[in-house]
């Protein structure tokens, strides 16, 4: 028996006249990728609100960190403190991610500066609280790490303000996230004493903030999210495309690519019946391709590959800049941060920029004051929060990047007058240690230069040093005198 298949409603079909063929196109088919968009957006309007759900059962405190005195630790301290961090990292199902409404919690590093007064700061959930207090102590011994409350929550909410104004966007990557950007390895000189061959990255934002007036708060926030190993694969695509080697495709480039395929092979053979054609180019031969690379490409091949053999996490970089209206000086201050991140910058490889077509409190044409307030207002927001999902999305960064932008500023090189400093390790006195709480608070409040002493001094020394004979003891009777 034989399969006769009639291909005459297809035929038919493709000869309606347009009009018709497009309507009928449209009741047949027109409705899946409503369909497929519909469905989507209420997976991620659930996404959204479980997420919501979760996340504000998660506790959250702040650590305000004060270095010690005489810091001399070069960033690559503060690198291995962000490797610790990475230990945060954890894996989430599908379960937990679409019932649960879990995700990976997310790390705030800040560097502040209120009326002049420096002060760096981590916002952590309290459950890995012991994991950034044993990253800072493993490298700076000697800090002292304190929970404060959160300085944002001081700052108005709703814009305009009757006395606040603010300026405020995120930084971003200019080019692709597997291009680097220049590390505190790039700002070491040979020329100098060795305590000064650093020349450190912080000391332009340091007198920046230091320079602030009463009624002026910079603050700028890295958000960290710890990722997996993934994000490497981005740099070997990056060298690929360089190379001009064929990269992997995702299923939607597949699906465009068989379609061009399929009319590019109609064409062919309609051709051929008219005549025949020319036979294709055989491609050229790349194997000698990394030989004839330009130097600017042998670069940036060198540079991903080193950018993608250390931890990364995923960060996005907020900066406000918060003052009372009558000394708001936003050409000194913000183009004083974005210069203190343009020194981060390798013209031929990546650099960071501030994001002035979404994020930033900037608006042009219709409805400018209105416009301006709800992105003033969603700033804001964002960074108190510490949202990691508002504005753009997330850049990659790897430890030694982050290092080269948030550290502890050597103190032989940045001298800013106003940073929180710790004083030093505090210990307990020894047991044997005298005691003498008068001569001690006596000591601290002699003026450094005295006046001849009077007669009521003289008494008052006379009584101390009966005292001190007391506390002291007696001298022996053999001690020779002059």
């Amino acid at each position: 028996m034989d399969i006769v298949i009639d291909f005459n409603p297809i035929i038919n079909f493709f000869d309606l006249p347009a009009h018709i063929f497009l309507w009928k196109f449209f009741w047949y088919f027109g409705w899946v990728p409503i369909a497929i968009t519909f469905l989507w957006g209420a997976a991620q309007l659930w996404l959204k609100y479980i997420r919501t759900q979760w996340g504000a059962s998660q506790k959250f405190i702040v650590l305000a960190i004060d270095i010690p005195r005489g810091n001399e630790q070069m960033p690559k301290a503060v690198e291995n403190m962000f490797t610790y961090l990475a230990g945060a990292h954890g894996t989430i199902n599908l379960i937990e991610k679409w019932w649960d409404g879990k995700f990976q919690l997310s790390f705030s590093y800040e560097v502040i500066s209120i009326d002049g007064y420096t002060q760096f700061l981590i916002r952590s959930p309290i459950k890995f609280r012991d994991l950034i207090e044993s990253s800072v102590y493993s490298q700076y011994p000697d800090a002292e790490i304190t929970e404060v409350d959160d300085y944002a929550k001081s700052a108005p909410n709703e814009f305009p303000d009757d006395e606040y104004d603010i300026w405020g966007c995120e930084f971003i990557q200019k080019h692709n996230l597997a291009y680097p950007i220049k590390v505190y390895k790039d700002f070491e000189d040979q020329i100098g004493a060795p305590e000064t061959q650093y020349k450190d990255t912080m000391a332009s934002l340091m007198d920046l903030y230091s320079s602030l007036r009463e009624g002026e708060q910079v603050w700028f926030q890295i958000i960290l999210i710890p990722i997996g190993f993934e994000w490497v694969e981005a740099g070997d695509k990056e060298i690929s495309k360089i190379l001009g080697e064929t990269a992997e495709k995702n299923i939607f480039d597949k699906i465009y690519d068989a379609i061009i395929k399929l009319m590019g092979d109609i064409s062919e053979f309609i051709y051929r019946l008219w005549g025949d054609i020319e036979e294709k180019e055989k491609e050229t031969d790349n194997t000698f391709k990394m030989m004839n690379l330009k130097p600017k490409e042998k670069k940036q091949i060198e540079a991903i590959q080193d950018k993608v053999s250390k931890l990364g996490f995923e960060v996005k970089m907020r900066f406000v800049y918060l003052a009372k209206k009558e000394v708001k000086n936003q050409y000194k201050v913000c183009s004083g941060f974005v210069g203190f991140m343009k020194q981060f910058a390798h013209m031929d490889l990546n650099n960071i920029k501030p994001d002035m077509d979404i994020t930033a409190t900037k608006t042009q044409y219709f409805f400018k004051d209105h416009r301006l307030n709800i992105k003033k207002n969603k700033i804001m927001r964002a960074y108190k929060n510490r949202d990691d999902t508002i504005g753009r999305l997330p850049g990659i960064f790897n430890i030694e990047e982050l290092a080269s932008i948030w550290h502890f500023p050597l103190e032989s090189v940045v001298r800013a007058p106003l940073i929180q400093k710790a004083p030093g390790r505090k210990a307990e006195p020894p047991i044997s240690l005298p005691m003498g709480e008068e001569i001690a608070s006596q000591e601290l409040i002699e003026p450094i230069f005295e006046e001849m002493p009077t007669e009521k001094t003289k008494n008052n020394n006379k009584q101390q040093a009966d005292k001190n004979i007391e506390i002291k003891g007696a001298p022996p009777n053999n001690l020779p005198t002059v």
